[in-house]
């Protein structure tokens, strides 16, 4: 552990597995099978090197936190709602954010004090492809304008306040928009996991107003997932032979049009795709969120995480 005057403490991959301490694997290799995402390696020493000492973390401060609200129930004299943790995870596009969201959840779900953990991704919260196309920014897909700041701001405050239901809408990205008339319904779990591109971003609350809130102000803790961007963009294109090879080729695809690209165009596609839109998100509003993490995660190009950082409390 590196105990420099940052405001990080740096981790190399051994030390921090020693912060397991006697905490069990309770994840199988087929329950990791179920969870691992496209071209993900993730395997059972990866959890246990990498998660396990996380999910450790997250319990104790799970139960610091619900001693929180304990105290402060005493203090008012009333009963307190029942409100989640919540914890953001954040990272660009390729980088293994949703495969990680996924192991994390199942991990947390099996600690006992708290067995219900709600994954929440914030591509619900996109505009739908109408009003995008409207905007004339379909092609900025990802980038902050092109979220419903305010409505994923409105899910935060209803989690917060200790209401009985929040609400989020569907993304789908086989037809790679809103799915009408579908929702995800939080119902007062233990922990929310939010994750997403955006949810470290500092973008105003309405268009056009200055920010007096930020998505992150509701986190108890946040994840950035990092890379060096050369791998990241590795990552991507493999991803995207994967898809031309399998979800393009469904009949329902919005991209079924790459499906019959040979391996050649379709790996230019892909390099076109992350150099004008996934890249420059990357450079521009997502990489500069990282220090607003409470937790840095960094990957090698064998999707292996290699160091950590954990911000001081």
């Amino acid at each position: 552990m590196n105990l420099d005057g940052s405001r990080y403490l740096t981790f190399t991959r051994e030390q921090w597995a020693e912060l397991r301490a006697a905490t069990p694997l309770t994840l199988s290799e087929g329950d990791l099978e179920l969870l691992r995402g496209i071209n993900e390696r993730i395997d059972l020493d990866e959890v246990a090197t990498v998660y396990l000492p996380l999910t450790r973390l997250l319990n104790l401060y799970v139960a610091a936190t619900q001693n929180l609200h304990t105290a402060s129930a005493l203090f008012l004299g009333n009963g307190a709602p029942k409100v989640p943790y919540i914890i953001g995870v954040a990272g660009s596009v390729a980088v293994g954010k949703s495969t990680f969201a996924r192991i994390l959840q199942a991990l947390l779900a099996r600690w006992p004090d708290h067995p219900q953990v709600d994954l929440v991704t914030t591509d619900g919260f996109l505009h739908p492809n109408h009003v995008l196309e409207e905007r004339g920014i379909m092609n900025r897909k990802g980038f902050p304008e092109s979220y419903d700041t305010r409505r994923l701001l409105q899910f935060l405050r209803d989690l917060k306040s200790g209401a009985p239901m929040a609400t989020a809408p569907v993304y789908s990205h086989i037809v790679y928009d809103i799915v009408l008339n579908e929702s995800v319904i939080v119902r007062q779990p233990d922990i929310v996991i939010l994750e997403g591109l955006n949810v470290l971003q500092v973008g105003g609350a309405t268009e056009g107003t200055p920010p007096t809130e930020f998505v992150s102000d509701y986190f108890d803790f946040s994840i950035y997932i990092d890379a060096d961007e050369r791998d990241i963009e590795e990552f991507y294109v493999q991803r995207f032979l994967t898809l031309c090879e399998t979800v393009f080729k469904e009949p329902d695809s919005f991209f079924q049009h790459y499906a019959h690209l040979s391996r050649e165009e379709a790996t230019e596609t892909a390099k076109l795709i992350w150099r004008e839109i996934n890249g420059k998100n990357l450079r521009e509003n997502i990489a500069p969120t990282k220090n607003r993490a409470g937790l840095q995660l960094f990957k090698g190009r064998d999707h292996r995480v290699t160091n950590m950082k954990l911000r001081r409390l």
